[in-house]
């Protein structure tokens, strides 16, 4: 037997299950077995899609009889298998209440039923299980649906709001119904029973669309249910508060979790000013609805304010906090701060009962007023910080944004430093994390930087203590190659290794004293606290959001309240205090001079961060990172498609890494044309100064590709995108010309399938038997083997802000709808991520391409939206739409603009915003910066270990029958491996290296592409935050 649904349904006492199964042998379900002794907790029914039982039950005696009629208890044919469960832990035990359910049927009146559904099932025998229900006592209504279908509505006797249609809806997670008291349900007159009995007068004429979020793709069971229902006996009332610093992307945690709260059936309730609001209470403590929340995305900071409490850290303090969130029925805490912020909210969880009692025994509270809420408060963490100095976590929620600040600071300080050839001392925040420090050295190119972490001499052995002698000996040698700026960066909780703070202003006096520098000191200050949410945050906040209300939703007693995190690109929920404790274990070891431990407990990313920075940014001195001669290479470096931001950071980190370690770096201009035209030469340390900020391609770059080669393994790569194609004969001659033993190639798609076609040219032109590594760099992240390219953030920030501005018209002209065309060619990652990040109404992507049926709901639901906030007489919201260029080839832009126009019937406007060649513009972000650096410098690292092992093993792999392996075979780095020539990728949070003949197979070349798309789910989501499966009058 297979089942297609499973259900569980919970009652509080023994009265409640036989109702229950008198109830859904109403409905078709046929009772299979129930618990044999007193101790025992379950009943099973199954459904078999046919008229309900003739039999009715009210005792335990008509279960018995039950059972005897069907004493072989057969389930073959079974398609949904109901499990009722005895839980008498449940607060809930009324009985079913006839007039209390036809009250509760009567509120659906204009609203669509399905939606609220715990229980949705597909029949045809709605009038027989109509009959029978009526027959037994229970409430039900049939409502008429399109084409002459219906569905059954009613209310189980555990409060269970069921439906039974003769159409198939969409798939949908259904939100859990509260439970109804009889003692304070309505009385509902004979009159109006008859009146919610007949045909409502709704005008629901079809099924809306549900949401299926979390619901696989292509899921069409007969039954739709959540995992478990009955698990809340009722509504979450969701307290939200910012604690402690603020940070940028607060709002948007905030407005996710408002709005998901809001969707699931929950009352989410903004608490104002942190702690010290929740202490408080009063007008502190404030219901949210949808449109509360409304342009939150895009402002920094908090809006409703944060405050360090001193009276939180008192118990009365605490005990005023749990009176008033009892007094609002909130018996859930979502808190977005620091360690200390979640280091309370733990507090106040295992002091909640004590708490309750205290409030109860002094009569400040009477036992009904908090018995719901007493045994258990649901507490979950969200990290808010611009310092990023939580463990178990790799980002936190404004980090980001922090380093964003510090970078166009800093960089508008080198310009003003290299017209007076001046030192700049720059302190930046974050205690005892040197994160923000760090980055910000690597996305600038600081001369040095101070961490709390790792404090200076880098070479002890050498230089002891003196750490003032190292470091003038670095910025000296920079002096000498030409640099005009010296730049130092400090951490605010810098130190040396004697614990001693590293003060901003010695440092200055240093660098005036044994240098003669004009120095100047800066403290960046709270400006890096402010200013709009980069892309990246706003992303984080959301999906965090998203992920904190469901781990409320899931709270139980015995599981440790949950801070929700980011690792490797993907959510996750870890033990609050042991990520407190471990991230308090930080300061601890820096305290006892361990700085190694203090290193190996920050992330990973961390330390490899730092080697990065050490290597790619620092001039070694007097040959001391160099490698012996006989592994030393010519690696020649080649842009390829598309500009990209990052490009430039790349290309410096590889060429500085490579002249520390004695390798020539080879700049090779204007792709592989120029190549060919022998536009090679070898790049000095000063020739990329200041690359790092640089946007576009200092190199120069086109989208020139090699012909493929007849007769070889190549696939189908014909390229509409190539502007010309070179002879792969002539790149072999190049590479020999110029002894180039390996390549790496930064660049898109274009990337990809040149090193598919040399590689398949191997067997035919020896020069291409080097190792050749694949940097991904475009704005579109359509190359297959990473999860992220360099420059896509950079788009993605630029796409944000724009649309910032674009809001801010369309509302400021009321009624108007944008639809904003983005690039990103075949792949819709650009607009599914820029879509999220600003806040747009939905998004159109090539992946799904665009139907009229798609428009028609998009209209519709733009005219709800709109005709919404007219009846309301709130102020009309700009909106957004955003259109991936190659979603369609017949709905253009212009013609999505002009059929919402025509659709909105006066009711709105629509207008049309091309962003261009803007998104491939500007100065990289931050994020970008980082990454190029981390991965040029893992390339070089793979180059040499893949010539390395051909110089020791002299591969010729069984392909290389062809070629004179005599005259190769004593070339040094010579290997036709197909395992070196590979795209270096970013993997949730590692770096790996895949061969591209492997990825091929997760490739569509026809669509330049991968197959694997990570972001794709965000698609749903972006739609449930724009209030397309939202019914206020049901939630609010």
């Amino acid at each position: 037997m297979t089942l297609l649904s499973h259900l569980l349904v919970s009652a509080a006492t023994d009265a409640q299950r036989t109702a229950c199964i008198a109830f859904y042998s109403c409905i078709g379900f046929t009772l299979i077995s129930t618990a044999n002794d007193a101790s025992a907790t379950d009943t099973w029914l199954h459904l078999f899609d046919t008229p309900p039982t003739a039999y009715s039950i009210k005792t335990a005696q008509d279960i018995a009889d039950a059972e005897l009629d069907n004493p072989t208890r057969s389930q073959e044919g079974a398609k949904v298998a109901l499990r009722i469960v005895l839980a008498e832990s449940l607060n809930n035990s009324a009985d079913y209440d006839i007039d209390a359910s036809f009250a509760r049927l009567s509120d659906l009146k204009g609203a669509d039923p399905v939606i609220g559904a715990s229980v949705y099932l597909i029949s045809s025998h709605l009038k027989e299980f109509d009959a029978a229900l009526t027959a037994a006592g229970f409430a039900s209504v049939l409502y008429p649906l399109k084409k002459g279908f219906q569905t059954l509505v009613s209310y189980d006797p555990v409060g269970n709001l069921v439906c039974v249609s003769d159409v198939q809806p969409a798939p949908f997670v259904p939100a859990p119904s509260p439970r109804i008291s009889p003692q304070t349900a309505p009385s509902v007159s004979e009159q109006t029973r008859k009146k919610f009995t007949g045909l409502p007068t709704s005008s629901v004429d079809e099924l809306s669309p549900h949401l299926d979020a979390y619901l696989p793709t292509g899921q069409n069971p007969i039954a739709y249910t959540s995992e478990t229902i009955n698990n809340f006996p009722v509504s979450k009332k969701i307290g939200v508060l910012t604690s402690g610093g603020d940070s940028s992307g607060m709002n948007a945690a905030v407005r996710s979790v408002a709005r998901i709260a809001l969707q699931r059936g929950c009352v989410p309730f903004a608490i104002h000013e942190g702690y010290e609001g929740l202490v408080e209470g009063g007008d502190m403590i404030r219901k949210l609805g949808w449109g509360d929340v409304r342009g939150f995305l895009s402002i920094g900071g908090t809006v409703i304010g944060t405050a360090r409490s001193a009276r939180f850290r008192t118990r009365e303090g605490r005990l005023l906090a749990a009176y008033n969130m009892i007094k609002n029925g909130i018996d859930a805490l979502v808190v977005c701060g620091g360690d200390g912020s979640l280091t309370g909210a733990n507090l106040l969880r295992s002091e909640w009962k004590g708490l309750c009692d205290e409030l109860v025994d002094t009569g400040k509270l009477t036992t009904s007023e908090c018995e719901h809420l007493r045994e258990h408060l649901t507490i979950v963490g969200l990290v808010g910080s611009i310092d990023n100095d939580m463990s178990c976590t790799d980002i936190t929620i404004g980090a980001v944004t922090s380093l964003h600040r510090i970078c166009e600071a800093l960089d508008s300080l080198t310009s003003t430093a290299q017209s007076h050839q001046r030192a700049f001392v720059v302190e930046v925040m974050g205690r005892h994390c040197g994160w923000l420090a760090l980055m910000a050295a690597i996305s600038v190119g600081a001369d040095w930087v101070f961490l709390p972490e790792r404090p200076p001499p880098i070479d002890a052995a050498k230089y002891g203590e003196n750490w003032e002698e190292e470091m003038c000996e670095r910025l000296s040698q920079n002096r000498k190659l030409g640099c005009r700026v010296s730049l130092v960066i400090i951490c605010e909780g810098a130190i040396d290794q004697n614990l001693k703070a590293i003060n901003p202003d010695y440092v200055k006096s240093v660098l005036e004293s044994r240098l003669g520098l004009d120095t100047r000191v800066t403290t960046l200050g709270h400006i890096q606290r402010g200013g709009a949410p980069c892309a990246y945050d706003r992303y984080l906040a959301t999906v965090q959001g998203v992920e904190a209300v469901e781990a409320v939703l899931r709270s139980t007693p015995d599981i440790p309240a949950p801070m929700i995190g980011m690792n490797e690109n993907k959510i996750t929920a870890t033990p609050l205090m042991d990520a407190v404790q471990k991230t308090q274990e930080v300061a601890k070891a820096i305290a006892e001079k361990d700085f190694k431990r203090a290193m190996d407990l920050r992330d990973p990313e961390f330390s490899s961060a730092y080697k990065a920075y050490i290597e790619s940014h620092l001039l070694g001195l007097e040959n001391e990172n160099q490698i012996p001669e006989d592994q030393r290479m010519r690696i020649g470096i080649i842009h390829t498609g598309a500009p990209a931001g990052g490009m430039n950071a790349a290309t410096r980190a590889a060429a500085r890494l490579c002249l520390n370690r004695g390798h020539v770096p080879l700049g090779i201009k204007n792709g592989f044309s120029g190549l060919v035209r022998s536009e090679v030469a070898p790049i000095s340390w000063q020739q990329v100064i200041n690359w790092q900020s640089l946007g576009g391609s200092e190199l120069g770059t086109n989208r020139d590709h090699p012909t493929p080669v007849a007769g070889t393994n190549v696939p189908d790569i014909s390229d509409a995108y190539a502007t010309g194609f070179i002879d792969c004969g002539l790149i072999a001659y190049a590479l020999q010309k110029h002894n180039i033993q390996a390549l790496m190639i930064i660049g898109g798609f274009e990337a990809f399938t040149s090193v598919v076609t040399l590689n398949a040219a191997r067997q035919i032109y020896p020069a291409f038997c080097i190792p050749m590594v694949i940097l991904p760099a475009t704005v579109s992240n359509n190359v297959p083997g990473t999860d992220v390219s360099i420059g896509s953030d950079t788009a993605l920030n630029t796409i944000v802000e724009c649309a910032d501005r674009i809001k801010l018209s369309a509302t400021a002209s009321q009624k108007r709808v944008f639809v904003v065309e983005v690039q990103g060619g075949n792949c819709g990652y650009l607009a599914v991520m820029g879509g999220l990040a600003s806040g747009a109404t939905t998004v159109y992507i090539p992946e799904e391409g665009i139907s009229l049926d798609m428009l028609q709901r998009d209209a519709k639901h733009l005219n709800s939206r709109y005709l919404e906030e007219e009846i309301d007489a709130k102020k009309n919201e700009g909106r957004i739409i955003f259109r991936a260029e190659a979603a369609s080839s017949t709905y253009t832009t212009q013609m999505l603009s002009a059929i919402f126009k025509d659709e909105g019937k006066g009711l709105f406007d629509s207008r049309t915003a091309v962003l261009g060649h803007l998104q491939q513009g500007g100065i990289p972000s931050p994020l970008d910066r980082i990454r190029a650096t981390r991965m040029a410098v893992n390339c070089i690292d793979w180059i040499q270990s893949a010539f390395a092992e051909a110089k020791e093993n002299r591969l010729i792999s069984k392909g290389a029958s062809k070629l004179d392996t005599a005259a190769f075979a004593n070339i040094a780095g010579y290997n036709n491996n197909p395992e070196h020539a590979v795209v270096v990728g970013v993997r949730g949070s590692d770096l790996v290296f895949t061969p591209v003949e492997k990825l091929l197979d997760e490739t569509d070349l026809g669509k330049r592409r991968g197959t694997k798309a990570w972001w794709m789910g965000l698609m749903r989501l972006i739609k449930v935050l724009s209030k397309y499966y939202y019914e206020p009058a049901r939630a609010e």
